[in-house]
């Protein structure tokens, strides 16, 4: 399987997740008593070792092991086919396996399946929509951590300029970049975020091209969105703050990073799992969907660019997220256009949030039509 292929259904996952996960109609939360001794087996469609997804997934698992001294493992390459994941499920089963985790988006519905045909085995599913009395999925405020990264963006430029590539325009992406915007404009309100889609979740050489034409338009800060380095590449060479995402980056631009918006799977592994072994676990309605709070989603070490001054502004900003008052998508809120989404004192909630197709005031790009 090439990360081209694997990337292209990270697409479908995420293009997919805003509509199902506002109509996941689960069946009730309640307490699960797993049988037998704890087993845990994780579920690839593709190399655990991808540098992006995968590999913070992988993180996690093996801090599980590590943490909490049970039997973990570990399947790759088991492609988001209905058949072949059931066929693997049913061989873990088999082998006495009782907590299953589920990687991407596409194993939502068939571990949903196998959720009913073994009640007595825990599914968790990550970026999955699926929820059930033995079964979670689960994901990240991801937009948190990324209004962070605005911060450190926004204290950086010089220019008042700032650019970000994305993958695709859908809900967990469109977040991600309006909310750096406004960590950044929360520093100056005259700050401009170009924000470019690549169409593409891993074409390392267009990402590089793309890069540098956000360069050429006078950012001089530039962000990725992306499992691939090719941006930060291109921020190294040219002796501009660069911002990573899903795993710390600052190998690619050891001199330039200033972080990197990272997944903790960990902070929601280890202790789920641990309630799942303690008897105490009682899975969420409509699925796990934790931030900073829980340190499920962070930011990596700040790079030695980064001013005492920046690491105080975004501890501040960081606490206040972390203590609810501050949230990056309260009121008032306008879209790029100007028409006013969130009036003062008010916040978007999470349908909002999951069903977002916009750009914020203060980003120069095009949002293209709904796929």
């Amino acid at each position: 399987m090439t990360a081209s292929t694997n990337m292209q259904r990270r697409r479908k996952c995420l293009v997919a997740i805003t509509a199902a996960l506002l109509a996941s109609a689960a069946t009730g939360a309640h307490a699960f008593t797993l049988e037998g001794p704890p087993k845990v087996a994780f579920i690839y469609a593709s190399s655990a070792q991808d540098g992006g997804w995968n590999e913070a997934l992988e993180a996690g698992r093996k801090a599980v092991e590590e943490q909490l001294q049970v039997p973990v493992a570990v399947t790759e390459n088991i492609p988001e086919e209905a058949t072949k994941l059931r066929a693997a499920i049913d061989l873990y089963v088999k082998r006495g396996f009782n907590i299953i985790v589920g990687t991407t988006y596409g194993y939502s519905a068939p571990m949903a399946e196998a959720a009913k045909a073994y009640p007595n085995v825990a599914f968790l599913s990550a970026s999955g929509t699926e929820n059930g009395p033995n079964m979670e999925s689960f994901y990240a405020r991801t937009y948190q951590g990324w209004y962070l990264a605005g911060v450190a963006a926004g204290q950086a430029t010089k220019t008042k300029k700032i650019g970000i590539l994305a993958g695709f325009p859908v809900g967990v992406v469109n977040w991600d970049i309006n909310s750096f915007a406004l960590g950044a404009r929360s520093v100056d309100p005259t700050i401009e975020t170009v924000a470019v889609f690549t169409n593409s979740w891993w074409d390392p050489v267009k990402e590089g091209q793309v890069a540098q034409a956000i360069l050429d338009q006078k950012a001089d800060v530039l962000a990725t969105n992306l499992s691939a380095t090719s941006a930060l590449d291109a921020a190294e060479k040219a002796g501009v703050p660069a911002i990573g995402f899903q795993l710390d980056m600052s190998h690619a631009a050891p001199k330039t990073i200033q972080t990197s918006v990272v997944f903790r799977w960990e902070q929601y592994l280890v202790p789920t799992i641990k309630e799942i072994i303690d008897g105490n676990w009682k899975p969420e309605e409509f699925g796990a969907f934790e931030g900073l709070d829980k340190g499920v989603v962070d930011l990596a070490p700040l790079g030695p660019s980064v001013t005492e001054e920046t690491k105080a502004k975004i501890e501040t900003a960081r606490q206040a997220i972390i203590a609810g008052t501050l949230d990056p998508f309260q009121g008032p809120l306008k879209k790029q256009d100007g028409t006013v989404v969130v009036e003062a004192g008010g916040k978007l909630d999470d349908a909002a949030l999951w069903s977002m197709d916009y750009f914020v005031e203060g980003i120069t790009g095009t949002m293209p039509a709904k796929q």
